[in-house]
């Protein structure tokens, strides 16, 4: 029998490009859009997208009567978050100033302040590269190529090499209330995490349906990971 993937579909985020990634990495899995309680509880995988601000995003998957469902199939099916849906396993937002899940203890914060760049010149008479640094506003959205470090070991990571480039478009980030469940880390103006697991649940802040090679590597071992 194919695993049955369900892709938690409550009106925000493109879901179509995520479907097309995991088709392409699982072509004998059935994955599907569910938009109701019935299509998430039958799932084996449930994969867990957002894109948005929080508020619209909790409301909606409130509205389409999906909370409950999402937060029982946390409980015990491999679970994948992406984007802002990372965030709202969290347990409060700062924008909107609204609760989440609260599945994961922590906070999603905002980018703020200054961003450190670093430039190196050569000392001619000496032949020294020189560092220095110097403080401009923080661009935000975070939007591009980033590295990502991966902070601890996890299967969803097997076949990726550390610091490799994946792809991130966003203004908040998550702030976990224990250090044991970030597993990959970003710099952008600072150092923050941008995955974060524990059990069945793996979440990330950047898109792997964006991400090229590793990205759909992260995808195929989310089909094949077995907790």
């Amino acid at each position: 029998m194919s695993s049955k993937i369900a892709i938690v579909d409550y009106g925000m985020g493109n879901l179509h490009s995520v479907a097309r990634a995991l088709r392409h990495v699982a072509s004998d899995a059935d994955v599907y859009l569910a938009s109701d309680v019935a299509a998430l509880d039958k799932a084996d995988r449930i994969v867990f997208p957002g894109q948005g601000a929080m508020p619209d995003c909790m409301r909606n998957l409130q509205r389409c009567g999906l909370m409950e469902a999402v937060i029982r199939a946390a409980d015990s099916k491999p679970l994948l978050g992406v984007c802002v849906g990372e965030q709202m396993l969290m347990q409060h937002s700062e924008e909107g100033d609204v609760p989440c899940l609260g599945i994961f203890p922590g906070t999603v914060r905002k980018f703020s302040g200054p961003q450190f760049a670093v430039n190196l010149q050569e000392q001619s008479d000496t032949s020294v590269m020189l560092v220095q640094h110097e403080a401009r506003p923080l661009k935000v959205p975070h939007m591009g190529w980033s590295r990502v470090k991966q902070a601890k070991a996890h299967a969803l990571w097997d076949g990726i090499e550390d610091n490799s480039y994946f792809y991130f478009v966003h203004s908040y980030y998550v702030d976990p209330a224990q250090e044991a469940i970030s597993v990959g880390e970003t710099v952008y103006g600072h150092n923050f995490t941008c995955a974060v697991a524990r059990d069945n649940i793996f979440a990330v802040q950047f898109h792997p349906e964006k991400s090229g090679e590793y990205g759909l590597r992260l995808y195929r071992n989310f089909v094949n990971w077995n907790i």
